[in-house]
C-alpha cells in the first residue's frame, strides 16, 4: 500500500516530501545515464510531451476529473522511462496494446502514468470470472417504469474518446470478451438498443455524403479517433486464467513488463529505508531477485512479491532492529504453503545470502501503549518495546477512541499474542494484512482485539465459494416506485468510512473473483457498476484542488475519496501443501499464489503453546477442574504433535475454541467425565476405525480410560415438568414462556434412556448457550429428540430444510417480484433471529459447504449481512440509529442436524468445515435394551419375543455397517416402522414384514446372503415356508407294568437296622490365587431359520482342538462347561452374548501326555453364592471352589489327616485301571452342599459350603454309588451285591447333636413276568430323581389317578421306571417300570455309527457320564444314545441312509406313551485322544436338564445345541414360528368393492333366471350374479342368500402358481454354464484354473462388492454436476430477478459439467502399493492357519475391487521374501485385466513361497517402497505391508518398523501382521502408531481389514 495515505494531505510539505520517497517506481535525483528524457513543451500549437523522440500533442479532456492525478513522479527508472517511449509509439500509431508481466500493481502504474502525462480520460475495468457482455457494453435501468439503456465502460469510452483499460484478461470467462472483437479492430459494433458504434474515417465519408440528422436517425455513432485500449494481463501458462483467445490476442501488441531491474530497484529501496544498513537491503533484493528467477519457477515455488520489498523496507526503516527472516516470512510465508521439498530450496537461498536464522530466535515485542497522535490527525502514537528498546511511531487508526492494550477482559493476553499483535501493529503502518491460522485458532478475536486497539469499527464480510464480484462491491435492489438502484457492499462503506474490513476466510473465495480487489488493496482505487469512482484521499484531494471543485461538485460526478484510515484484514485457514487449486476439492485447496503475496503482508497465528492455552482456559473459565483441564490439554497436544495425518486431522477437532466449549462445560459441570466431552468433541462415534484407534491409543497413552463405558444408570434418567421448571436426569431449566404456541413442536415421543442422556447433554449445553449440531446416521430420531427437546422447554421452532441447491441467499431471504419491485420475504432464519425462536436446521450436510459456512458468522459474531442490505446485530447498543439493522434477539438458538459423514450418505463434510462452532452430539441408534422398551409401546402386543429377535438381529447389521461389511446403517426408524406394521396386522409374519425393510436389498445377492445370515442367525425365519416342520418321527412306548416292590426294613433286627456315627471338622481353606477371566463372544445361532426342528440354538466354545469336555451342567439359565485337557471351565447364559472361559491349566498341570486323565465335574452353588461352583476331580480328589466373577479359586482339603497325594500318584503311574474314584453327588449344589465319596470304601464326606464344616459318617458297608433322593434321605448301593440301603439322617448334622444316621436295608421283590420266570438279578439305577413327580404327571404316566410320594428311576433294562411311595413311606413300594426290548448293556457296540468314525470301536471301560435326564414338569426322560443302540430301521425308511450324528437324543414321553429319537448332528472335529473320550461318554454329547422343558447337549467338538422336548414348549414355539412366517393358507385373494348404490333394498327376491348363464354385476335383476343388491348372489347387498351360478372353482395352491417350470429352470442354467465356458475360452483357461480362482475369488466376493459400491458412488460425487450460472436458459437465477426485470437475457442457471479451470493442476489417481508377504514362513505355517491362502485372497481382492478404476488408483503388488524386498507380482502400466492372468499373479506367490530362501525383508520392502512411492505424483500415497510378524526371530526391532512406517508423511504406510506364534503380533501392535497396524489372528480377517484401510482412508477423499 502506498504512503501517502498516512500523510493525509495535512500539509503539502509532507506530502512533497512523501512523493520524493514514494511511488512503487521512485528512484533519486542525481542519476548520471539518462538516455530518453521526458519533455513536457508548450508551444502557440498547443502543449505536447516528448519522450526521447517521440512527441505527442496533448488534447483537453472533457471529463477532466477521469484524467489520472498522482500517479506520476519527478524522477523515473529508465526502464519505465523505456516502456512508456513504446506506448507512446504504440499510441501513435493507434494500436492498442497489451501490457504482460508478472502479478502486481507495476503494470497497472505505468498505464497510469502514461495517461496522466498525456492527460488521457480513463474508462478502468477490472475484469473478473463473474464479469459479463452487460459490465462491457449496455445495461438496462428502468427508471419511472420504463427499461433504458445504459452504455458501460467500453461503449462510453468508444463513443467519448476515452482509454479503455480492462484489467484482468485471464480471468474473465472464454465467452465474455470475443465482444470486443470488431470493436477492437475495426472500430465497431452493434448495441441492445439498435444503434451502430462505426469507425471515424468511415462515419466522417459518410457525413459528406449525407446529413448528421439522417445518420442520427439511422442510429449511426461513430467512435472517437482517441478510442484507444490498454488491456492488463498475466502470462497464462504460468499463472492461473484462461488462454487469451486467438482472434483476440491478434488484435492486441504486447509489452512484457517484468519487475525493475536489479540496480533501479536497490536505488528504490535505499532511497526508501535510509536508517537501515545497505548490504541488508541488497540482501534482502538479492533473495527477492533469486526467488524470481526461471529456475525458481521451474521448482514450483510462487514469485516472490517484488512489490512489497518497498513498505518491507519501510518496516525496517522504522525498526532496524528486526530480523531480515521473520520480515521475509511475512512476505512470504514459505513454511504454509510449500512442501518439504520447497522449504529446503527457500532456505538454501536464505542460507546463501546469509538471511537463514537457525532458530527463529524470539525477539520478544508488545505494545506498551496507544494514544492519540498529537501532529497527525486520524493516527495513533504506538509504544512498542522491541527487545527491551522501546520505540514510538505513528500509525493509521480508526475513528473511534483507542482502548489501551490489555484493558480487555475476554481478551487473554498469552505472550504469543502480544507478540503477534506488535508484529501486526508494525505491518499495520505500510500494508494491508493477512492473518493464517487453522480453524478455532482466535484469528478473530486477536483481528478484533487489535481493531480495538486501534479504535476501529470493524466491518466483517463472511466470504463464501460462490461469491461474485457484485456481492463483493455492489448489488442490484429496486427502489419502492420499481426503479432499479445500486448498493454499495459493506466492503464499500467501510473503505468510506474508514473502518476496519474483516476479509473472513479469503482461502474459499475463487481467485477470479478476489481479483476485483487487487486495486484497492494495492492502489486504493475502485470503480464500481453503476459508475462511481473511489479514489486515493490524496489522490482525490489533488483532483480537489486541481478542478477547484468541492465535495459535493465531485459526489455529483460519482467520485469519492477513500478514508486514509480504511484498512483490510484479511483471516484465511492455511493453505493445503499440495491441495489442488480449485476450491471444490475435498482435501482443501493451495489458495495461496503469487498473485495473493503481493496484496498482503503474512502473519502466521502460531498454535498455542501448552502454557499459553492453560493460562487461556483459565483465565476464560476460571472455575473449571484444573486437573481436567490439563489433562485435556495433555490430550490434544499429544495429538498436535504427532506428524501422523490422522492424528492431525483429530487434532483439527480441538481447536482452542472446542477446548474452551469443553471447559466451559466442565465448569458448570464439574463431574462430567472428561473422556465423554472428547468422545462428544470429536464424534467418536462415527469416526473411520483407523481414526478411532489412533483416538484410544492417544487416550491410553495420556491414561485416561480409552473407551466410553455407558454406566446403565437407567433408572435414574427420566424427564419430568414440575412448577414450570424442566428436569431431564440431573439437569434443570424454566420452562420458556411462549405467546406463539403454534410454533411449539408437539411430537409422538416414547422416552428411553439413552434418548433422554442425549436430551440431558443438550440441555447442558442449551443452558450454556451453545448452539447445537445433531449428527447421526439416517432413521436415529434426530428430528424427535429435537422436537421434544423444545417441546418440553416449550420453544417455538422455525424450521428450514437443506438439499444441494441451497443457496446463501435462500438461506437468509427469498425475493419475489411485486408490482415490479423486489420484495424480500424473510426465510425461517431472520424470523428466528427476530423473534427469538429455535431455528432447525435439518439435512444440513445436504447443502454445500460453501454455503453453510456463513452461519459462522453468525454463530460467533452475531453479524450478518443480508442480500437486502439489512444486518442482524447481535448487540443492541450498536444497532441503534441504524436504519436496517435487525437486533439479535438474546434468545435465538440454532440446532443443526446432520448424517453422519462419508460413505453412503455421501453429504458434505458439514461438521469437518464448521463443527468447532456448535456444541456436537452423536445421535446413535438406541441401545437393545432402550430400543427394546421403545419398540413396547410401538407395538404393546407383539410378543417380545419378535421384539427381541428384531433388536438383536438390526443390532448385528448395525454393527456390521460399522465395520464395513455392509454400506447401509440400518436403523431404528426401520424397526419401528416394522413393529408399527405388526402391530395393525398381527396375523403377517415377521419374516414376511421385514421384507418391507430388505427388499430394498432382494437384488444384490451377495448382501442378501449377508441379511439372511443376521436375520436366520437371531431365528427370524426369512424365507421359510410354514410346511417346513421337520420333527423327529414318534414311536409308540410299550405298556406300564408293575414289575416289583421295594420294602425298607424297620424291623427290631439290629442288623437291618445300624447306626452311623458321624464326625465334624472344618474345611481347611487354601487361597485364594486370581485367575483371568476371559470373555469371548459367543457367536449364538437360532437353528429355526428355515425348518422348524426340536433344536432351538447352537453355538460354539472357544475351545481347542485337543480339549475334551467332561462335564455340562446348568441353574436356572446359567451353563457350565468342563474340560479336561487342560481342565478349564466356561460358563454362560442361556441367552447371553458372551462366553466366560477361565484355564485351570495352572492348578491341574498336565503331566505327560495322556498318562493322567483327570476327570472333572462341576457343581454349581446356589444362593447367596450365585456365580460361584465347586470342582471335584476325581481321581487327585481336588476339590477347587471358583468363583467365575472374580476369578478367586481356592483349594479345599477335606480330611484333614490324609493328604492325597501320594495314593494319588501311584494311581497315576499305574497302567491299569484305578481302584475307585472318588464321586461327588451335586443334586442339591443349589443348597449349598455337596456328598463326596470313595468307591469301595466305607465313608460318606457331606461338604458345608456356607458352613465351612465337613461331616463325615462312616458306614458299615462299602460304597459302590450312592443316590441323592431327598436332602435327608440317601439310597445307597454296597460295592459287591448290589444291594440298597436306605440311609436317613436329621436334617441338620451339626445342631442337633442327639442326631445319628440310620441305614435300613431295602429288599426288592420281583413280581413274576408272564413268562413264569423272575428276573434273575437286581438292576443298579443309572439315575433316581431327587424329587417327586407332580401328581398329575404320575396319574397321566399310571393311567389312574394316584397321589402319592414317588421317584422316577432309569436303568438299562427300562425305559423309565416310577417307584411310588417311596422314600417317604415305609410300607412295600410298588415300581412300575417301561422295560425295554432289549438291555442297554447287552446290546454290542455294533460295526457302525458315527463313532466309529473317529476311534476304535473297542472299549476300554463302562463310560462315566450316564447321559440321562429327567424333566419331571414335562414329564419326560431324556438320554443320549450312541446310533448302535437305537431302532434305526423303525426311524428311517427303507431307502434312506441314516445321517452320520454324534449321538441321538431318546426322549421317553410318560404323559403321552410316546418315544422319540432326535438325531444331534456330528461334531465340527474331535480330540485325537480317542480312548480317553469313550471313559467320558459312550456317544460323543453330554447332556444335561435346562429349564423345565429343554435339555442341552455339548458334544466333544464344543458345539453346545440346546433342545426343547417338552411337548409343551414344543407346541408353543412352533405356533410361535409360524406366525413368525405368517399365516398363507393358498386361498386366492379377493377384491371386493363396497358400492353404497344409493337405492334402498326393495324386497329381497332370487331375481330373473339367465338361460345363458352370463355373468352379471349388479342392477337389482338377474339371479346368480356378483355385487348387485336384493338378488340372489355373491358379493352384493339384501339378497335372500347366497347362490352361486355353477361354475367350478379350480383353486391352485399360490405356491404352484408362483413356482418357476423346471425346464425354464433347466434352460437359465445351461445358458450361464455355456457363456461361463465360452469366456475360459477366451481368455484360455482350463475348468481346473477356473475353479481354483473361483475359491480365492468367492472368499472376498462380498468385499470386493462393498469396495466397487463405494468407488461407484465416490465417482458419481466428483462428477456431480455444478451450476453453471449466467445462462440464457434453464432456472431463473435469485440473484439475477432485477436483470430479469430490466428484460435481460442472460439470468439463468443450470446445471451442467463444470469443466476444471483452466491452468488449475489436473487431477492426479491415487497410487497404491501392496506388499504381499511370500517368505517361506508363509508356506510353511499355511497349513496351520492358512495365511498364505489368506494373504492371496487379499491380493484377488484388490486386483478384482480396482478394475476398471485405474484411471484413479494406479497399483501394483510387489512381493518380499528371504530372496529379496522387491518381487514384482503386478505392475502399474500392466494391470492384470482377466481372472487368467490374476490367477497367474496368485500362482507366481504360492511358488515362489514355496521355494525361496528363509529370510525376512519386511522392514526394507517397506522403507524401499515408501522411498520409491513419495518420488511419484500421485494425489496420495499408500503402501499396504502384509507380513507374518515374524520380526523378532530376525532380531528386528518395532521401533524401526515404525519409524519406516511413518517416515515419509506424503505415504501412507499401513502394516497387516498374520497373527503369529503367541501374542507376538499383539506385542508389536502396541508399539506400532495406532491406525497404521493391524492385527488379523484370524487370516479370514486380512480382506477385512484391508477393505476398512481403503474404506477410511483412500475413499474419504476419492
Amino acid at each position: 500500500m502506498h504512503p501517502q495515505l498516512l500523510c493525509s494531505g495535512v500539509t503539502t510539505v509532507a506530502a512533497r516530501r512523501m512523493r520524493n520517497i514514494v511511488g512503487s517506481l521512485l528512484g533519486r535525483d542525481g542519476w548520471t545515464r539518462r538516455t530518453h528524457e521526458v519533455k513536457s513543451v508548450s508551444t502557440s500549437s498547443g502543449d505536447s510531451i516528448t519522450i526521447g523522440e517521440v512527441s505527442y500533442k496533448l488534447k483537453k479532456p472533457q471529463n477532466p476529473e477521469l484524467v489520472p492525478v498522482n500517479h506520476f513522479s519527478d524522477s523515473l527508472p529508465q526502464t519505465v522511462v523505456q516502456h512508456l517511449r513504446w506506448i507512446m509509439q504504440k499510441d501513435l500509431l493507434g494500436q492498442d496494446v497489451f501490457l504482460i508481466g508478472p502479478p502486481g500493481p507495476l503494470r497497472r502504474s505505468i498505464a497510469m502514468q502514461y495517461l496522466e502525462l498525456t492527460k488521457r480520460e480513463v474508462e478502468y475495468v477490472t475484469l473478473s470470472r463473474d464479469t459479463t457482455e452487460t459490465d462491457l457494453k449496455q445495461r438496462r435501468e428502468i427508471c419511472s417504469g420504463t427499461a433504458f439503456y445504459i452504455d458501460q465502460c467500453a461503449v462510453r469510452a468508444a463513443t467519448q474518446g476515452r482509454v479503455l483499460v480492462l484489467e484482468g484478461l485471464e480471468k474473465a470467462e472464454r465467452n465474455v470478451l470475443p465482444i470486443l472483437n470488431n470493436l477492437l479492430e475495426n472500430r465497431e459494433m452493434q448495441l441492445d438498443d439498435g444503434r451502430f458504434l462505426m469507425a471515424a474515417e468511415r462515419y466522417d465519408k459518410l457525413l459528406q455524403e449525407h446529413t448528421k440528422e439522417e445518420l442520427d436517425r439511422w442510429k449511426i455513432v461513430r467512435v472517437s479517433e482517441d478510442f484507444w485500449v490498454i488491456a492488463l494481463g498475466l502470462p497464462v501458462s504460468k499463472y492461473k486464467g484462461n488462454p487469451l483467445d486467438p482472434p483476440l490476442r491478434s488484435r492486441f501488441q504486447a509489452r512484457d513488463i517484468y519487475y525493475l531491474p536489479f540496480k533501479d530497484q536497490l536505488e528504490l529501496l535505499y532511497s526508501a529505508g535510509t536508517n537501515v544498513a545497505a548490504e541488508r537491503v541488497s540482501q534482502l533484493l538479492s533473495f527477492a531477485t533469486t526467488l524470481c528467477s526461471q529456475e525458481s519457477s521451474t521448482l514450483g515455488l510462487p514469485d516472490f512479491p517484488m512489490d512489497n520489498l518497498l513498505p518491507a523496507i519501510r518496516v525496517l526503516n522504522t525498526f532496524p532492529m528486526l530480523s531480515l527472516h521473520k520480515l521475509i516470512h511475512r512476505l512470504y510465508p514459505y513454511k504454509n504453503f510449500l512442501a518439504k521439498d520447497g522449504h529446503t530450496a527457500v532456505e538454501a537461498v536464505l542460507n546463501k545470502f546469509e538471511l537463514l536464522e537457525s532458530q527463529l530466535q524470539q525477539t520478544s515485542s508488545s505494545i506498551l501503549s496507544v494514544s492519540v497522535s498529537k501532529e497527525l490527525q486520524g493516527h495513533v502514537d504506538v509504544k512498542l518495546s522491541i527487545t527491551d528498546k522501546e520505540i514510538t511511531f505513528q500509525s493509521p487508526a480508526g475513528t473511534n477512541k483507542a482502548q489501551p492494550p490489555h484493558s480487555n477482559p475476554t481478551f487473554i493476553n498469552t505472550p504469543g499474542h502480544s507478540q503477534l499483535l506488535a508484529e501486526m501493529m508494525q505491518s499495520h503502518i505500510v500494508k494491508d494484512i493477512c492473518l493464517i491460522g487453522p480453524k478455532g485458532s482466535g484469528k478473530s478475536v486477536i483481528a478484533k482485539e487489535f481493531a480495538n486497539m486501534l479504535g476501529y469499527s470493524v466491518e466483517p464480510v463472511m466470504l463464501y465459494q460462490d461469491m461474485t464480484a457484485r456481492d463483493l462491491l455492489q448489488q442490484r435492489y429496486t427502489l419502492p416506485n420499481g426503479d432499479t438502484a445500486w448498493r454499495p457492499s459493506p466492503l464499500v462503506t467501510a473503505a468510506l468510512e474508514g473502518k476496519m474490513l474483516l476479509l473472513d476466510g479469503i482461502h474459499r473465495v475463487n481467485l477470479g473473483t478476489l481479483s476485483v480487489l487487487s486495486r484497492l488493496l494495492q492502489d486504493r482505487e475502485l470503480d464500481l457498476y453503476d459508475g462511481t469512482r473511489l479514489l486515493r484521499w490524496d489522490r482525490y484531494q489533488t483532483l480537489k484542488d486541481q478542478l477547484q471543485l468541492s465535495d459535493q461538485q465531485l459526489q455529483e460526478r460519482s467520485i469519492f475519496p477513500i478514508h486514509p484510515s480504511f484498512r483490510v484484514l484479511a483471516l484465511a485457514e492455511p493453505p493445503v501443501v499440495g491441495g489442488s487449486a480449485s476450491s471444490d476439492s475435498s482435501r482443501g485447496q493451495q489458495w495461496l499464489g503469487s498473485e495473493l503475496l503481493t496484496m498482503f503482508l503474512y502473519h502466521t497465528v502460531t498454535p498455542l503453546a501448552k502454557a499459553e492455552e492453560m493460562d487461556l482456559i483459565l483465565g476464560l473459565t476460571p472455575s473449571v477442574p484444573k486437573e481436567a483441564a490439563e489433562q485435556l490439554l495433555n490430550f490434544t497436544h499429544s495429538l498436535r504433535r504427532g506428524n501422523d495425518p490422522t492424528a492431525k486431522s483429530l487434532a483439527s477437532s480441538f481447536s482452542t475454541r472446542q477446548l474452551l466449549r469443553i471447559c466451559r462445560r466442565l465448569s458448570q459441570y464439574p463431574e462430567e467425565n472428561i473422556t465423554h466431552s472428547i468422545h462428544k468433541a470429536c464424534l467418536s462415534r462415527f469416526l473411520p476405525s483407523l481414526a478411532r484407534s489412533t483416538l484410544e491409543k492417544t487416550l491410553k497413552n495420556c491414561s485416561m480410560q480409552a473407551s466410553l463405558e455407558d454406566t446403565e444408570r437407567t433408572s435414574d434418567y427420566c424427564c419430568a415438568v414440575k412448577d414450570d421448571v424442566l428436569t431431564i436426569g440431573k439437569v434443570s431449566a424454566p420452562i420458556y414462556s411462549s405467546a406463539q404456541k403454534l410454533k411449539v413442536p408437539d411430537v409422538l415421543f416414547y422416552d428411553n434412556p439413552q434418548h433422554i442422556m442425549v436430551m440431558e447433554d443438550m440441555l447442558k449445553d442449551f443452558l450454556l448457550g451453545e448452539h447445537l449440531l445433531l449428527v447421526g446416521n439416517q432413521g436415529v430420531g434426530k428430528n424427535k429428540i429435537v422436537d421434544r427437546f423444545l417441546h418440553l422447554l416449550n420453544r417455538p421452532r422455525e424450521y428450514i430444510q437443506l438439499h444441494r441447491d441451497t443457496t446463501v441467499q435462500t438461506l437468509t431471504l427469498q425475493p419475489s417480484v411485486r408490482d415490479g419491485v423486489i420484495m424480500y420475504e424473510d426465510s425461517p432464519l431472520v424470523k428466528a433471529v427476530k423473534l427469538g425462536h429455535v431455528l432447525v436446521i435439518d439435512e444440513a450436510d445436504k447443502a454445500p459447504t460453501n454455503v453453510t459456512c456463513i452461519l459462522k458468522t453468525l454463530v460467533e459474531s452475531g453479524e450478518m449481512i443480508l442480500a437486502d442490505g439489512r444486518r442482524i446485530i447481535s448487540d443492541p447498543h450498536e444497532a441503534k440509529g441504524k436504519l436496517n439493522a435487525i437486533v439479535m434477539h438474546p434468545d435465538f438458538r440454532m440446532v443443526v442436524l446432520a448424517n453422519r459423514p462419508g460413505f453412503p450418505f455421501l453429504g458434505n463434510d458439514f461438521y469437518g468445515s464448521l463443527g468447532d462452532i456448535f456444541s456436537c452430539h452423536a445421535v446413535d441408534n438406541p441401545k437393545p435394551q432402550a430400543e427394546l422398551e421403545m419398540l413396547k409401546q410401538y407395538g404393546p402386543d407383539v410378543p417380545d419375543a419378535t421384539l427381541q429377535k428384531l433388536v438383536a438381529a438390526f443390532g448385528e447389521l448395525r454393527s456390521m455397517a460399522d465395520q464395513g461389511t455392509i454400506s447401509y446403517p440400518y436403523s431404528t426408524r426401520e424397526v419401528v416402522n416394522i413393529v408399527k406394521h405388526l402391530q395393525k396386522f398381527p396375523n403377517e409374519g415377521l419374516a414376511n414384514v421385514v421384507r418391507n425393510v430388505f427388499d430394498f436389498d432382494s437384488y444384490s445377492k451377495d448382501m442378501l446372503e449377508v441379511l439372511i445370515e443376521a436375520l436366520h442367525k437371531h431365528g427370524i425365519p426369512f424365507g421359510a415356508k410354514p410346511t417346513s416342520v421337520s420333527l423327529a418321527k414318534e414311536l409308540p412306548l410299550p405298556e406300564v407294568r408293575m414289575t416289583g416292590h421295594w420294602s425298607i426294613n424297620q424291623g427290631g433286627n439290629a442288623r437291618r437296622k445300624l447306626l452311623c456315627p458321624t464326625e465334624t471338622h472344618p474345611v481347611d481353606v487354601k487361597g485364594p490365587v486370581f485367575l483371568r477371566v476371559q470373555r469371548h463372544p459367543c457367536n449364538r445361532q437360532e437353528s429355526r431359520a428355515l425348518s422348524f426342528t426340536e433344536e432351538k440354538a447352537q453355538w460354539q466354545l472357544p475351545m481347542n482342538e485337543v480339549n475334551i469336555i467332561c462335564d455340562v451342567t446348568s441353574t436356572d439359565d446359567v451353563l457350565y462347561v468342563a474340560t479336561c485337557n487342560p481342565v478349564s471351565l466356561y460358563s454362560m447364559k442361556k441367552d447371553g452374548e458372551t462366553v466366560q472361559f477361565m484355564e485351570l491349566y495352572d492348578v491341574f498341570p498336565r503331566t505327560i501326555s495322556g498318562v493322567w486323565q483327570p476327570f472333572v465335574t462341576v457343581a454349581p452353588l446356589g444362593s447367596p453364592l450365585d456365580g460361584q461352583v465347586v470342582l471335584h476331580e476325581e481321581q487327585s480328589n481336588t476339590v477347587l471352589h471358583v468363583d467365575m466373577v472374580t476369578g478367586a479359586v481356592r483349594r479345599l482339603t477335606l480330611s484333614p489327616d490324609a493328604d492325597q497325594t501320594p495314593s494319588g500318584a501311584s494311581n497315576w503311574w499305574s497302567g491299569k485301571e484305578q481302584q475307585g474314584g472318588y464321586k461327588l453327588c451335586r443334586d442339591f449344589a443349589h443348597k449349598n452342599w455337596l456328598l463326596f465319596y470313595r468307591e469301595d470304601r466305607n465313608q460318606l464326606d457331606v461338604l458345608d459350603v456356607l458352613e465351612g464344616l465337613v461331616h463325615s459318617i462312616s458306614l458299615p458297608i462299602n460304597l459302590k454309588s450312592v443316590f441323592l433322593v431327598a436332602e435327608d434321605r440317601w439310597l445307597l448301593v454296597e460295592s459287591n451285591t448290589n444291594k440298597k440301603f436306605l440311609l436317613t439322617k436329621p436334617m441338620h448334622i451339626a445342631a442337633e447333636e442327639s442326631g445319628v444316621c440310620q441305614l435300613h436295608s431295602i429288599s426288592e421283590d420281583l413280581v413274576s413276568s408272564g413268562h413264569g420266570t423272575a428276573a434273575a438279578e437286581v438292576s443298579i439305577p443309572q439315575m433316581l430323581s431327587s424329587e417327586q413327580m407332580p401328581n398329575e404327571n404320575l396319574s397321566a404316566a399310571l393311567d389312574q389317578k394316584i397321589i402319592s410320594p414317588n421317584r422316577l428311576v432309569v436303568d438299562t433294562a427300562s425305559f423309565a421306571q416310577i417307584v411310588v411311595g417311596f422314600p417317604d413311606l415305609m410300607s412295600p413300594n410298588e415300581v412300575y417300570s417301561f422295560r425295554r426290548p432289549a438291555d442297554l448293556q447287552t446290546m454290542k457296540a455294533a460295526e457302525s455309527g458315527a463313532h466309529l468314525f473317529f476311534r476304535s470301536g473297542v472299549r476300554s471301560s463302562t463310560a462315566k457320564r450316564e447321559n440321562c435326564v429327567c424333566l419331571l414338569s414335562a414329564n419326560q426322560v431324556v438320554r443320549a444314545l450312541p446310533p448302535n443302540k437305537v431302532p434305526l430301521k423303525e426311524i428311517y425308511p427303507k431307502n434312506v441312509t441314516p445321517p452320520m450324528v454324534a449321538a441321538y437324543l431318546e426322549v421317553t414321553d410318560l404323559t403321552s406313551k410316546k418315544l422319540k429319537y432326535i438325531p444331534v448332528p456330528r461334531s465340527m472335529s474331535v480330540s485325537p485322544y480317542t480312548s480317553w473320550l469313550s471313559k467320558v461318554s459312550e456317544s460323543d454329547v453330554l447332556t444335561s436338564a435346562l429349564g423345565p422343558g429343554s435339555v442341552v447337549t455339548v458334544d466333544m467338538g464344543g458345539c453346545i445345541r440346546l433342545w426343547e422336548t417338552g411337548l409343551e414348549t414344543l407346541q408353543r414355539s412352533l405356533t410361535e414360528w409360524r406366525n413368525m412366517i405368517g399365516k398363507e393358507d393358498g386361498r386366492p385373494l379377493q377384491i371386493t368393492i363396497q358400492r353404497d348404490s344409493g337405492l334402498d333394498v326393495s324386497a329381497p327376491k332370487h331375481g330373473k333366471v339367465d338361460l345363458n348363464n352370463a355373468p352379471h354385476v349388479g342392477g337389482n335383476q338377474w339371479a346368480g350374479g356378483t355385487g348387485g343388491r336384493d338378488t340372489a348372489g355373491l358379493g352384493g347387498k339384501g339378497g335372500p342368500y347366497r347362490l352361486d351360478a355353477g361354475h367350478k372353482v379350480y383353486q391352485v395352491s399360490q405356491a404352484e402358481k408362483d413356482a418357476v417350470p423346471e425346464e425354464i429352470r433347466r434352460a437359465a442354467r445351461e445358458m450361464a454354464e455355456k457363456a461361463f465356458k465360452e469366456r475360459m475360452k477366451e481368455i484360455g483357461m482350463s475348468e481346473y484354473d477356473a475353479s481354483t480362482y473361483e475359491r480365492f475369488s468367492t472368499a472376498v466376493r462380498r468385499q470386493v462388492q462393498a469396495l466397487r459400491i463405494i468407488l461407484d458412488s465416490l465417482q458419481a460425487k466428483g462428477k456431480e454436476r455444478q451450476w453453471l450460472k449466467n445462462q440464457a436458459l434453464g432456472e431463473l437465477d435469485d440473484t439475477k430477478i432485477i436483470d430479469g426485470l430490466t428484460g435481460e437475457k442472460a439470468i439463468y442457471k443450470r446445471r451442467g459439467e463444470q469443466d476444471p479451470e483452466l491452468g488449475s493442476p489436473q487431477q492426479k489417481p491415487k497410487r497404491l502399493r501392496v506388499l504381499a508377504d511370500v517368505s517361506g514362513s508363509m508356506y510353511r505355517f499355511n497349513g496351520v492357519d492358512g495365511r498364505l491362502e489368506r494373504s492371496m485372497e487379499a491380493v484377488c481382492m484388490v486386483m478384482e475391487a480396482l478394475e476398471n478404476y485405474e484411471h484413479k488408483f494406479k497399483y501394483d503388488i510387489v512381493g518380499h521374501s528371504g530372496d529379496g524386498f522387491d518381487i514384482p507380482l503386478t505392475s502399474t502400466n500392466k494391470v492384470p485385466k482377466n481372472n487368467k492372468e490374476r490367477l497367474k499373479v496368485l500362482k507366481t506367490m504360492h511358488a515362489h513361497a514355496q521355494f525361496c530362501m528363509s529370510g525376512d525383508y519386511t522392514l526394507e520392502a517397506a522403507e524401499a517402497s515408501i522411498k520409491e512411492l513419495a518420488r511419484e505424483e500421485a494425489d496420495e500415497h499408500f503402501v499396504v505391508v502384509l507380513s507374518d510378524a515374524n520380526l523378532e526371530r530376525y532380531g528386528i526391532q518395532p521401533e524401526r518398523f515404525a519409524r519406516v512406517l511413518t517416515s515419509d508423511p506424503q505415504v501412507n504406510a499401513f502394516a497387516i501382521f498374520i497373527g503369529s506364534l503367541g501374542d507376538q503380533a499383539e506385542r508389536l501392535q502396541r508399539t506400532l502408531p495406532a491406525g497404521r497396524s493391524f492385527v488379523a489372528m484370524d487370516t479370514k480377517q486380512i480382506p477385512q481389514i484391508l477393505q476398512q484401510i481403503f474404506t477410511s482412508t483412500m475413499l474419504s477423499s476419492a
